[in-house]
């Protein structure tokens, strides 16, 4: 990912160092196994964890990987180079390349998970502060993009910080899903190498040994997990979409923090505009992009083939790091924004009251008006307000088919605001706890 879009400590998981680091510590432990079990000399597996402090060189381990055509011999010849051929010739004994290759990108993406459930963190303290910062303030609630009925902008965050707890929830399971391990040898039939390997080196990694592998760990587990970065990178976008559209100007219910200096157009001075909402849009797209191509990785010919490979080079990477550069921006965005409460209650009451309409439509029927007259006696006063800009609730007075069942006092009750946050609390226990 560019740098523009990523976090220090996200892309230093995936840089070839850190790749080569795990790449040895595999190699290492697998020999302490080995050497446990009779199988090496104890004297060569204590020699391999001479390099321990070794900063390995990737240049060098490209320039071996141009003749040998292969990553993995590559990093093996530059070990032996380091501990001595004599030393390294029972490194590797029994393995295949995706012993190593495999479990090592496990390690990577249990830590990128530990990174990304970090970000989630922030995000939902973000959240749940603004929602009890605003719990009782009044905005309008629209569906299809019209004025429905009012709600309030702590019950907005309170959503979205339910659903960014559901999705810490489904990275935790997708980051167990993935935290599996396999040093089983070709094919994945312990032939050559005793199971108590595999259990040694996941246990030392953090990991479980994968219950079967066919020379690859199943790639069902990768397509949960980057599914579950799509569901996150979709919540994020969730997020973005509602507050691009309480900054429009019509609108103007919150915004993004305007940062002295900061300017929002080359050609008008004036302008505001909501760039990180529209930015984490963009990002979640990019994320989105890397769910099919891991899905399309389960299905492997027979043990094994490399088709997933290039894939996972690329989208491993690209959607970890981006999606934990889009979680910590939406975080500072979620903390900073500024809500505009008095704007909230202007667009609420723009259209006069016309919002009440349902306790009108309800207060009717309790009265003995059957539903059908009832909801044509409200409409044909609401439209009065959405034609001329009437006044809902003294159209609803003038109207005698309505006085004949509510009275003026019982008509006036229907427009009081406080109806509609009675049960503010208990959405909130629900969502946060007592």
């Amino acid at each position: 990912m560019i740098p523009r879009y990523s976090r220090p400590e996200m892309v230093a998981i995936w840089s070839p160092e850190t790749k080569f680091r795990i790449w040895y510590e595999i190699e290492a432990h697998a020999c302490d196994a080995q050497a446990a079990l009779g199988v090496i000399p104890k004297e060569n597996a204590k020699a391999v964890w001479r390099a321990k402090d070794v900063t390995f060189d990737v240049a060098r381990i490209d320039e071996i990987e141009a003749v040998t055509k292969h990553d993995v011999i590559a990093f093996l010849t530059h070990l032996a180079e380091h501990i001595g051929a004599e030393e390294a010739r029972f490194v590797h004994q029994g393995m295949t390349s995706s012993d190593v290759l495999d479990t090592a990108l496990n390690v990577q993406l249990v830590r990128a998970a530990d990174l990304l459930l970090t970000a989630l963190d922030r995000v939902l303290a973000a959240l749940k502060k603004r929602a009890y910062e605003h719990k009782m303030t009044l905005r309008i609630g629209r569906s299809h993009g019209i004025h429905a009925e009012p709600t309030t902008m702590g019950l907005t965050f309170a959503r979205f910080y339910a659903e960014m707890d559901r999705n810490k929830n489904r990275l935790e399971k997708a980051k167990w899903e993935v935290a599996t391990g396999a040093i089983s040898g070709a094919v994945g039939t312990f032939a050559n190498i005793d199971p108590a390997v595999e259990e040694h080196v996941c246990k030392m990694l953090g990991l479980r040994p994968e219950p079967i592998s066919t020379q690859v760990i199943p790639r069902d587990r990768h397509a949960m997990f980057f599914a579950t970065l799509g569901v996150i990178a979709s919540s994020i976008e969730n997020i973005a979409i509602e507050i691009r559209h309480m900054q429009r100007t019509e609108v103007l219910e919150a915004e993004e923090y305007f940062s002295p200096g900061q300017k929002g157009s080359s050609a008008m001075p004036h302008k505001r505009n909501p760039v990180l909402s529209e930015n984490l849009t963009g990002l979640a797209r990019l994320v989105r992009g890397a769910v099919t191509p891991a899905l399309e990785n389960v299905a492997l010919w027979h043990e094994r083939d490399i088709s997933h490979s290039s894939v996972e080079r690329a989208i491993a990477p690209d959607a970890t790091i981006t999606l934990d550069f889009a979680l910590h921006r939406l975080a500072g965005l979620v903390e900073n924004l500024v809500v505009h409460p008095e704007n909230m209650l202007r667009n609420l009451n723009q259209f006069k009251g016309l919002v009440m309409s349902q306790r009108v439509l309800l207060a009717l029927t309790q009265k003995g008006v059957s539903r059908e007259d009832a909801y044509r006696l409200v409409q044909r006063n609401a439209m009065k307000v959405w034609e001329r800009g009437a006044d809902f609730q003294s159209e609803l007075l003038a109207d005698p088919e309505v006085t004949a069942a509510l009275s003026p006092a019982e008509v006036a009750e229907k427009f009081d605001l406080g109806y509609h946050t009675k049960h503010v609390d208990t959405i909130f226990g629900r969502v946060f706890g007592a």
